[in-house]
């Protein structure tokens, strides 16, 4: 039977006040699971609040390391997801390249003892683990530069994974060193040290685009995320992180025109006059959209049939140190 969204909706309002669950949807879902989240946000900003949610079950709209984060942090939570979607970014290391990385560092002359490393959040749990091993800790693109400053001060090289982006962009801020493990640079001269990862949605815009923009509508702002390229926030007027660029537009004035950098849906959201998408084509993230209305009803139905889809287990030695390096963040 095939349903609208409008009785799918209808559905999922029946299943909510019948079960012991709560939806929860990041900034980059589509509209219509976007607004049916009880809880939304950034990564991190989901996380923290469902620990304070007292649901047995936890649906997460989003991609696969941040409804692993939710566990991690609240292990005695169900964790379900509509969509088994996974973030490109985070599937571009795991612990065995981890630990490929820290040989590498070691061939070049930085000793473990030497290394502290941060892993950005868009990560999956096994990375994080390897890091809270290692004395480190786990950063988002809102606190990286804390993160990082507070890192430096035991006198030790950064290694950041995965985004070389949102790296370069905290090196480049701080008048710091920074390289790309691989890219013909001895890392031993580097104060962070870069794994090769990127988001491929932030990979999108172009200096092109900005010179475009500022062209056609002088005095425009341009807005980017710090997943883009460090040129493009070299010539942005501002960079930050979902949150804080979500502040930043709401503050303007209705009649500053500005163009955003960033995931689509959310840029759609922003304002309704007044805004662009800093790109000439369509920034969607395929995997943050992979969710629809019937993967929640389904997801739902599941439950309610005591059998959940799509459920997130971690290991105990994994969730413990992942944990510990969230922790560590959050101490900060």
């Amino acid at each position: 039977m095939h349903l609208t969204n409008e009785e799918l909706k209808q559905k999922i309002h029946e299943y909510k006040k019948k079960l012991s669950v709560t939806v929860v949807a990041h900034f980059y879902q589509r509209d219509e699971v976007f607004e049916i989240g009880d809880i939304t946000g950034d990564s991190l900003e989901l996380a923290q609040k469902t620990r304070a949610d007292d649901s047995e079950f936890v649906v997460f709209c989003g991609v696969g390391f941040m409804g692993q984060s939710v566990k991690v942090l609240s292990p005695n939570k169900r964790v379900v997801m509509p969509k088994a979607a996974c973030c490109a970014m985070a599937t571009m290391i795991d612990g065995m390249q981890y630990d490929a990385s820290v040989k590498a560092l070691n061939e070049a002359g930085v000793p473990n003892e030497n290394i502290l490393p941060i892993t950005y959040i868009n990560s999956n749990a096994d990375v994080k683990a390897k890091v809270g091993k290692m004395g480190g800790m786990v950063c988002t693109s809102s606190n990286a530069k804390k993160i990082i400053t507070t890192a430096l001060q035991e006198g030790k090289k950064i290694l950041f994974v995965p985004d070389r982006c949102l790296g370069q962009n905290i090196a480049n801020q701080m008048g710091l060193r920074s390289c790309v493990l691989g890219d013909g640079t001895n890392p031993a001269d580097a104060d962070i040290i870069c794994y090769n990862g990127f988001c491929s949605v932030h990979q999108l815009f172009s200096v092109d685009d900005i010179a475009f923009y500022r062209k056609k509508y002088p005095g425009i702002l341009i807005v980017v995320h710090p997943e883009c390229d460090p040129a493009i926030c070299d010539a942005a007027d501002f960079v930050g992180s979902t949150s804080q660029i979500i502040k930043y537009i709401k503050e303007l004035p209705e009649e500053q025109k500005v163009a955003v950098g960033t995931e689509f849906n959310l840029v759609n959201r922003l304002r309704t006059k007044n805004t662009y998408v800093l790109s000439s084509t369509k920034p969607e993230c395929p995997t943050m959209n992979e969710t629809t209305l019937k993967d929640v009803y389904d997801v739902l139905k599941s439950i309610d049939e005591g059998e959940p889809l799509n459920e997130i287990f971690i290991d105990e030695d994994t969730q413990s140190w992942a944990k510990i390096a969230l922790e560590r963040m959050m101490a900060l």
